[in-house]
Protein backbone atom coordinates (compact mmCIF):
# COMPACT_ATOMS: atom_id res chain seq x y z
CA UNK A 1 0.00 0.00 0.00
CA UNK A 2 1.06 3.55 -0.62
CA UNK A 3 3.23 2.56 -3.57
CA UNK A 4 3.00 4.59 -6.78
CA UNK A 5 4.42 4.24 -10.26
CA UNK A 6 7.49 6.44 -10.68
CA UNK A 7 6.91 6.60 -14.44
CA UNK A 8 4.06 9.11 -14.11
CA UNK A 9 5.16 11.12 -11.10
CA UNK A 10 5.57 14.66 -12.46
CA UNK A 11 6.22 13.09 -15.86
CA UNK A 12 3.46 13.13 -18.52
CA UNK A 13 3.21 9.81 -20.35
CA UNK A 14 0.86 8.12 -22.79
CA UNK A 15 -0.98 5.52 -20.70
CA UNK A 16 -1.20 2.95 -23.48
CA UNK A 17 2.61 2.97 -23.75
CA UNK A 18 3.10 1.95 -20.09
CA UNK A 19 1.94 -1.64 -20.61
CA UNK A 20 2.44 -4.08 -23.48
CA UNK A 21 0.12 -6.87 -24.60
CA UNK A 22 1.27 -10.44 -23.96
CA UNK A 23 -0.02 -13.39 -25.97
CA UNK A 24 -2.75 -15.28 -24.16
CA UNK A 25 -2.43 -13.20 -20.99
CA UNK A 26 -3.70 -10.33 -18.88
CA UNK A 27 -1.05 -7.89 -17.70
CA UNK A 28 -1.63 -5.26 -15.04
CA UNK A 29 0.33 -2.37 -13.59
CA UNK A 30 -0.65 -0.46 -10.46
CA UNK A 31 -0.30 3.27 -10.98
CA UNK A 32 -1.56 4.39 -7.54
CA UNK A 33 -2.16 2.20 -4.49
CA UNK A 34 -3.41 4.10 -1.44
CA UNK A 35 -5.78 3.21 1.39
CA UNK A 36 -8.32 5.57 -0.25
CA UNK A 37 -8.23 3.78 -3.61
CA UNK A 38 -6.31 2.35 -6.50
CA UNK A 39 -5.61 3.14 -10.14
CA UNK A 40 -4.59 0.13 -12.22
CA UNK A 41 -3.76 -0.23 -15.90
CA UNK A 42 -4.70 -3.53 -17.61
CA UNK A 43 -3.82 -5.05 -21.00
CA UNK A 44 -5.87 -8.09 -22.10
CA UNK A 45 -5.04 -10.24 -25.09
CA UNK A 46 -8.01 -11.07 -27.32
CA UNK A 47 -10.34 -13.53 -25.57
CA UNK A 48 -8.90 -12.93 -22.11
CA UNK A 49 -11.00 -11.60 -19.25
CA UNK A 50 -11.79 -11.26 -15.59
CA UNK A 51 -14.37 -13.73 -14.30
CA UNK A 52 -17.51 -12.58 -12.55
CA UNK A 53 -16.95 -11.09 -9.12
CA UNK A 54 -18.18 -8.27 -6.89
CA UNK A 55 -16.39 -5.39 -5.21
CA UNK A 56 -17.53 -3.33 -2.22
CA UNK A 57 -16.88 -0.02 -4.05
CA UNK A 58 -17.88 1.57 -7.35
CA UNK A 59 -15.20 1.14 -10.01
CA UNK A 60 -14.70 3.36 -13.04
CA UNK A 61 -13.34 1.68 -16.16
CA UNK A 62 -11.90 3.86 -18.94
CA UNK A 63 -11.06 2.09 -22.21
CA UNK A 64 -7.68 3.12 -23.61
CA UNK A 65 -7.44 0.77 -26.59
CA UNK A 66 -9.39 -1.99 -28.31
CA UNK A 67 -12.84 -3.43 -27.72
CA UNK A 68 -14.36 -5.42 -24.90
CA UNK A 69 -17.51 -6.46 -23.12
CA UNK A 70 -18.26 -5.40 -19.57
CA UNK A 71 -21.02 -7.50 -18.03
CA UNK A 72 -22.84 -5.99 -15.05
CA UNK A 73 -25.53 -8.02 -13.30
CA UNK A 74 -26.06 -10.20 -16.37
CA UNK A 75 -26.21 -7.37 -18.94
CA UNK A 76 -23.49 -6.95 -21.58
CA UNK A 77 -22.13 -3.50 -22.41
CA UNK A 78 -19.89 -3.23 -25.47
CA UNK A 79 -17.04 -0.81 -24.82
CA UNK A 80 -14.28 0.59 -26.99
CA UNK A 81 -11.51 3.18 -26.98
CA UNK A 82 -12.43 6.46 -25.23
CA UNK A 83 -15.56 5.08 -23.52
CA UNK A 84 -15.99 4.80 -19.76
CA UNK A 85 -18.39 2.84 -17.58
CA UNK A 86 -18.97 2.57 -13.83
CA UNK A 87 -19.32 -0.89 -12.35
CA UNK A 88 -21.55 -0.31 -9.29
CA UNK A 89 -20.53 -1.57 -5.87
CA UNK A 90 -21.78 -5.01 -4.85
CA UNK A 91 -23.12 -5.88 -8.34
CA UNK A 92 -21.58 -8.90 -10.08
CA UNK A 93 -19.44 -7.91 -13.04
CA UNK A 94 -16.94 -9.38 -15.48
CA UNK A 95 -14.79 -8.17 -18.37
CA UNK A 96 -13.87 -9.91 -21.64
CA UNK A 97 -11.62 -8.64 -24.46
CA UNK A 98 -13.06 -8.86 -27.98
CA UNK A 99 -9.73 -7.61 -29.37
CA UNK A 100 -6.48 -6.75 -27.63
CA UNK A 101 -7.86 -4.37 -25.02
CA UNK A 102 -6.37 -1.86 -22.57
CA UNK A 103 -8.27 -0.20 -19.74
CA UNK A 104 -7.69 1.96 -16.71
CA UNK A 105 -9.50 0.85 -13.55
CA UNK A 106 -10.10 3.50 -10.87
CA UNK A 107 -11.52 2.41 -7.53
CA UNK A 108 -12.20 4.88 -4.73
CA UNK A 109 -12.72 3.27 -1.33
CA UNK A 110 -15.31 5.51 0.28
Amino acid sequence: MGEESCELRANPRILSDLLDYQNGAIVSKTIIDKKEGTVTLFAFDKGQGLSEHTAPYDALVYIIDGKGIVNISGKDYRVKKNLAIIMPANEPHSIRAESPFKMLLIMIRA
